[in-house]
């Protein structure tokens, strides 16, 4: 068809919804589809070798009148034929031509354009220009798949005002979406996501200077402190004139002048220019450390503090030093897995021959093979591989959670270059999108050295199937040539992950707040006194003539007041608390990493404790994120099962459902043992034979046989078809070679070799699979496998095995199995000649080609025979079903986010329990923002009349698909969705990105303020990790970052039960425990010394020697609080096991809220009431001793601190729920450290000089020798611990709490009555399950949906593969 429109080689200029003209400017289009582009940078001095100046011609006036636009050119005649020519496939002889300028200048258009024909191949999108008036692709043109769905604006477009600083940094680093239509104007003009630097860069003409932006210094500290710790603040290297990223091919010395970012990765916390900043900042954040950090300063004003002027400053010092060295030894670890990734190997290209490189000193623009088994150390494009055209199959379960394999694919040009000479003689360059967080998206142009011409340059589309991603890995392809794009922090999987965060548990929140209560209640306490300083100054003064109480101003004199209480009392805040929690985290951390039911013996992975901060956390848990592939499965699939002829057989049987020839039985299984006697004997061997063949047939596996063995790796994008064909290779159907028109078998020890005449491809919509085969005997076969819904429909009619084959469809469901249907049919060569035709055109049709060959093959897929069906198990992790029940049981919300499809989602659901027949499944699979509003707010509406009406709510689950929930996320949605998504018991996630994972968790959050854990085990997880309050990573698995990024990391899902509901509960009590009764032992000591200060005429006067006081936090009673936050036990693990109900008393905040803490309070102001003021009326007349001595202030004030280190040791023992040795040693030992004390510094004091403790001179005979201290020792603290005896006997017998009970079935051992429910439950279930499975039979089948006909066609396994 002859065009019209000289600026349009496809066609008229009617083919095109509008004109390809704005403002007077022609618009950057781009051609072609996977083979070649017009460069949609189109600039001459952007090329490796510059063109020579045009000659004149004869258009010079048409061209020049066309130049003035200064944007862009038409092509010229030869190039768009070279184009035509190129996806044709058919060569080209160009016409001679006056210019040897090739692409023509900017400022040189040829006059007139040689009309075209129609272009053959796929046309993509144009790259996104950034303008307005880019033009919409014309009816009938295929779209880009947006896998995911994540890659539109709304989800990025107006981040909230909410969001935190690692969204904001995430989202900087993205270019405008592919395809997008903007409306700035001041977007760049290229065909490339721009630069996010924060500048615009209009269009000009090629003459016209580039802008120079000013930047600030803050802007340039910024990125300077960002490049030393690898996290760019904006993109690195040399922008072209569109604002495209430049990488010239084997040219090091071009690529290191744009200093492009380095390929070192950095996830610590901190760097050595950091740390002391950012560690200071977090600990003064504490309100403990700033008010001892001020009480230091004043302390150093001299006159004013009545004790020494280090008393807390070298305390202070000493807890930050101990947090310190904490912090360092949790980052450094950290620090060393970094170190380790650095450093790993891998081959780059130098001259001609690849050396091994670590992989931080990667650079862009290197060339590197990968093989096999081997993860990319940098994003690379592909440029050929080891399979036939460029082919490489990729696993990207750590990027994106799917288990099938992804097929990559290198431009055809590029393809054939299979050895590193001629690789090195490549020159060229990559123009391309600056480094942006969209996985699924990569727009680029290679431009390489025209074979036919010498001096041109040709110009190929880069996509996103030729781009490998870091954190991907090789699989099932011996090698791979790739050019690296992005390194380090610039690469996709990197900028999907935000930095590590830093992170305050809940219940160190609530000790800061309630330590700003004690702050505001010791200032109140020192105002107090002043004032009673001044009262008695006013009222007293003239009496004591002996004071200077009227010499000062008294205002000064009150000031000075209030600060000298403030450091007498300054130890009612304890300043040895947060040391004494952080020593019992730690000690707690080892303890987690020192048990041994949370060790995974095959890989030698004990649990790790990452950050030991935040182990409370894992005791008050209401919300657990977890991804799927790696964490609840094994991500291997195992044919377990198979119904063939009416017939049951399995790999293991259970002896009581064992079937015995000649018992009709359909609920009864075979073994493979007897269905191999089937294959000789049995009436059903014919049935059986074809079934096997149609496993070893009908597929798009490649088998790769292993040199120097007869082992057969087969390479499945599927790997539920690898699953099969392995199935089939055991029972004796083995398949081992592959030509591009047949494949061979070996079947019970013969050769067969079967003719692949026809494939009709899996894909959503059709949901099975079919190849056309004629068989050794001439035969022609249909085989197909597929869902058994669309299966069951085509069968002919009185096919016998319909019934039994239901039947045990439903068995192998309601065992979360995957199934399939496998039926066939012969075809006569007659109707396949027909048929064969129609398929022909359809596959060459240029319109609607998907759809014809879905009718083509709907035409033969009829009449089928239904010869059984197959069960295959995505083998979940041990224990996991167990786990997730009791974690539910716990009142623990269980949240599957997963990239994988949603049918292998839900069918995981059932099978690990997370989803069970009680449950009505919510699925919202809309595709736009209104559908999934009205969506949402009706299923919200309709359970809120349930709840409004009175009426019991069923068990609920909602299934959401990334697309839905990409616009659930949006800010008029996410509220709507939260609400609905927290009625419901399970939530599934499917198809969601890394970032759409972090966002889900960060939705909860903000609406929740319970705690969330988000587990997982790959890169994938890393930035949902890290946006909940507790990370949890599987580690044990090799290349994985999850567990490097987590606070706390395990081998196996499982031992999630043991952390959570053991260790998390213990630990949560323990530390509740240990700081409440840290602040009781510390105010009932002060507040004795504040009721002294009434009887000493507020004069700051100790009570108790200072010393002595000192040594209270740090001797005396520094072991009972350690020893309750380590050993204590308030149930044991197998009862805390047993019930996991008792986890609710956590989530409830039972043990450590506000009520509890100023019960704690009263407790204390009560104990030191007690305790003085019987001190005061025992002691009131002093003590007169035989040697004539009184008693004195020290006499009393010792025995009064006696009594209240008694009564604090007493309380200790009243609140341990578990005796051991350490709590004898702690509780005893601390009575006895102060008996031992007191001799020594009152004999070998004054023995060393008289300034020596003097206060206890003396004092030991006068104390021990007199029976009123004994007695006083003994009743005031049994006094004040008679009450709190009283109290707790009467809560625990008649207020008792769920704890209570099961501490009692502990201590007396009784056995558990309760009836059991668990048969009854499973008989319901069974029906129930049956009910649903009818409508649904766990139909999972993870194929791609891409070209696998293209790709086994290209394949002959009989081939030498190149070396590379």
């Amino acid at each position: 068809m002859a065009s019209r429109n000289n600026h349009n080689p496809f066609g008229d200029e009617d083919d095109s919804p509008e004109r390809f003209q704005y403002s007077g400017q022609h618009q950057p289009v781009a051609f072609g589809g996977e083979d070649a582009t017009l460069n949609p940078f189109a600039n001459p001095d952007a090329h490796a070798s510059p063109p020579p100046p045009p000659t004149t011609t004869t258009a010079a006036p048409a061209s020049q009148a066309q130049g003035q636009h200064g944007a862009f050119s038409p092509p010229s005649s030869d190039y768009v034929s070279d184009l035509i020519d190129l996806q044709q496939g058919t060569p080209h002889q160009p016409p001679p031509v006056t210019s040897t300028s090739y692409p023509p200048p900017l400022h040189q258009t040829p006059a007139h354009i040689t009309p075209s024909s129609t272009v053959v191949g796929r046309q993509p999108p144009p790259l996104n220009t950034g303008n307005a008036s880019a033009y919409p692709p014309p009816p009938g043109q295929l779209h880009r798949v947006e896998t995911f769905q994540t890659d539109t604006g709304s989800l990025y477009d107006e981040p909230s005002a909410a969001d935190d600083d690692d969204d904001l940094r995430l989202l900087s680093h993205q270019g405008p979406i592919a395809g997008h239509r903007q409306n700035s104007q001041s977007d760049s003009a290229g065909g490339i996501p721009l630069r996010t630097s924060g500048t615009s860069q209009p269009l000009a003409s090629p003459a016209a200077p580039r802008r120079k932006t000013s930047r600030g210094c803050v802007d340039m500290v910024k990125d300077t402190f960002n490049s030393l710790l690898g996290r760019p603040g904006s993109a690195s290297g040399t922008a072209g004139e569109g604002g495209e990223r430049i990488i010239h091919i084997n040219n090091p010395e071009l690529n290191d002048d744009q200093r492009f970012l380095h390929n070192r990765i950095f996830t610590a916390k901190y760097t050595v220019i950091t740390f002391l900043p950012r560690f200071l900042y977090e600990e003064f954040s504490k309100y403990a450390n700033l008010f001892f950090l001020f009480i230091s300063g004043i302390q150093q004003i001299p006159d004013i503090s009545p004790t020494s002027r280090w008393t807390t400053l070298v305390p202070l010092c000493i807890v930050l030093f101990i947090t310190a060295i904490k912090e360092m030894a949790e980052d450094w670890g950290v620090h060393r897995s970094d170190a380790e990734l650095n450093a790993r190997k891998c081959k780059v290209l130098q001259g001609s021959n690849f050396v091994e490189q670590a992989w931080r000193d990667v650079k862009v623009g290197d060339v590197l093979r990968i093989e096999s088994g081997e993860n990319f150390p940098a994003d690379l494009v592909l440029v050929s591989s080891s399979e036939p055209e460029g082919l490489c199959y990729v696993e990207t379960s750590n990027l994106d959670g799917e288990v099938n394999l992804k097929i990559k694919q290198a431009l055809q040009q590029t393809a054939k270059i299979l050895d590193p000479v001629e690789m090195g003689r490549l020159q060229g360059v990559i123009k391309c999108e600056q480094p942006n967080n969209r996985l699924y998206n990569y727009d680029g142009v290679l431009s390489i050295s025209s074979m036919d011409e010498v001096g041109k340059t040709r110009d190929f589309a880069l996509d996103p199937s030729q781009l490998l991603l870091r954190g991907a890995q090789l699989r099932n392809t011996s090698w791979i040539y790739g050019i690296v794009v992005f390194t380090g922090h610039e690469t996709k999987l990197m900028l999907n992950s935000s930095k590590k965060p830093s992170k305050m548990s809940n219940v160190t929140h609530i000790t800061n707040r309630n330590i700003l209560y004690l702050f505001a209640i010791l200032v109140i306490m020192s105002i107090a006194c002043s004032c009673g300083g001044l009262g008695f100054s006013i009222t007293k003064g003239d009496q004591m003539g002996y004071l200077p109480l009227g010499d000062e101003n008294r205002a000064q004199e009150f000031g000075y007041d209030i600060l000298t209480f403030l450091i007498l009392f300054n130890s009612f805040i304890p300043i040895s608390l947060m040391v004494t929690m952080e020593i019992v985290k730690f000690v707690q951390s080892l303890l987690i990493e020192a048990d041994l039911d949370m060790y995974y013996e095959k890989t030698d992975t004990a649990a790790v404790a990452r950050s030991s901060s935040l182990i409370e956390e894992l005791g008050q848990v209401k919300f657990v994120f977890s991804d799927k592939t790696g964490t609840l499965t094994c991500n291997e699939m195992q044919f377990r099962e198979s119904s063939i002829a009416g017939l049951s057989y399995a790999d293991k049987v259970d002896s009581d459902k064992q079937a015995r020839d000649g018992v009709d039985d359909p609920t009864l299984q075979y073994t493979f043992a007897q269905l191999q006697e089937h294959l000789q004997t049995h009436p059903t061997a014919n049935v059986i034979n074809e079934f096997l063949i149609l496993l070893a047939c009908c597929h798009t596996v490649i088998p790769e046989n292993v040199e120097g063995s007869e082992e057969i790796i087969y390479q499945a994008s599927s790997p539920d078809e690898g699953a099969l064909v392995k199935g089939a290779a055991q029972l004796g159907y083995r398949f081992h070679t592959r030509r591009p028109n047949s494949i061979t078998c070996t079947v019970r020890g013969r050769e067969m070799e079967f003719q692949v005449l026809n494939v009709c491809e899996f894909n959503s919509t059709r949901k099975r699979m079919s190849a056309v085969v004629r068989g050794p005997d001439g035969k022609i076969k249909l085989y197909c496998k597929g869902a058994d819904t669309v299966i069951l429909e085509r069968l002919a009619e009185n096919n016998p095995f319909v019934e039994p084959t239901l039947i045990h469809l439903e068995e192998f469901a309601s065992e979360g199995l995957r199934t399939l249907c496998i039926a066939m049919r012969e075809i006569p060569e007659e109707e396949y000649t027909r048929w064969s035709q129609i398929y022909d055109k359809a596959s060459t049709t240029l319109v609607n080609r998907a759809e014809e060959l879905d009718k083509a093959a709907e035409m033969i897929e009829q009449n089928l025979f239904l010869l059984g069906a197959t069960a295959i198990e995505d083998k979940l992790q041990d224990g996991v079903p167990d786990t997730i029940y009791s974690l539910q049981e716990a009142g623990i919300k269980v949240w599957v986010l997963t990239g994988d499809r949603q049918e292998t989602a839900i069918n995981i659901g059932y099978s690990c329990k997370l989803l069970n027949e009680e449950m009505s499944l919510i699925i919202c699979n809309e595709d736009n923002h209104w559908d999934t509003k009205n969506f949402l707010e009706k299923k919200l509406k309709e359970i809120n009349d349930v709840l409004n009406r009175g009426d019991e709510l069923e068990p609920l689950a909602l299934i959401i698909d990334g697309r839905a929930l990409t616009f659930a996320l949006e800010k008029d949605i996410e509220k709507i969705m939260f609400e609905l998504a927290v009625m419901c018991k399970a939530v599934v996630c499917c198809r969601v990105s890394p970032l759409q994972k972090a966002l889900v968790v960060k939705l909860v959050k903000k609406y929740d303020k319970s705690i969330l854990l988000a587990i997982g085990d790959g890169a994938n997880d890393v930035s949902m990790i890290q946006a909940a309050h507790v990370g949890v990573g599987i580690s044990g698995v090799e290349g994985l970052q999850a567990a490097r990024s987590a606070d706390f990391a395990i081998a196996q899902f499982r031992f999630l039960k043991k952390l959570l509901l053991v260790h998390g509960s213990w630990a949560y009590q323990r530390l509740s425990k240990m700081i409440f009764y840290y602040f009781y032992k510390n105010i009932a000591l002060y507040l004795t010394q504040f009721w002294y200060a009434f009887y000493n005429g507020f004069s700051g006067t100790t009570f108790y020697e200072s010393w002595t006081m000192s040594c209270f936090n740090v001797i005396f009673t520094f072991l009972p609080p350690l020893v309750i936050g380590i050993f204590d036990q308030f149930v044991s693990a197998r009862l805390l096991d047993k019930y996991p109900q008792m986890y609710m008393l956590g989530q409830s905040n039972e043990f450590f809220n506000q009520r509890r803490f100023w019960g704690w309070f009263a407790n204390a102001v009560f104990h030191s009431l007690v305790l003085f003021f019987l001190g005061v009326g025992a002691f009131s007349n002093d003590g007169v001793f035989a040697n004539g001595l009184i008693g004195g202030q020290w006499w009393a004030g010792t025995a009064v601190f006696t009594a209240v280190l008694g009564c604090i040791l007493w309380k200790a023992a009243l609140i341990t729920d578990i005796w051991t040795k350490y709590t004898v040693i702690a509780i005893v030992g601390s009575m006895v450290a102060w008996y031992i004390f007191l001799p020594v510094v009152a004999y070998i004091g004054p023995a060393i000089s008289t300034g020596v403790f003097p206060e206890y001179n003396g004092i030991v005979p006068m104390l021990w020798g007199n029976v009123n201290f004994w007695l006083f020792i003994i009743l005031v603290p049994f006094i004040c611990n008679l009450r709190d005896f009283l109290w707790k006997y009467i809560k625990r017998m008649y207020r008792p709490l769920p704890y209570h009970f099961v501490q009692e079935i502990q201590k007396y051992n009784l056995p558990d009555y309760r009836p059991r429910m668990d048969r009854f439950r499973q008989a319901v279930n069974k029906v129930r399950r049956i009910q649903r499975l009818k409508r649904n039979r766990g139909y999972a089948f993870s194929q791609n949906d891409s070209d696998q006909n293209k790709i086994i066609r290209a394949y002959d396994t009989t081939m030498q593969k190149p070396r590379g």
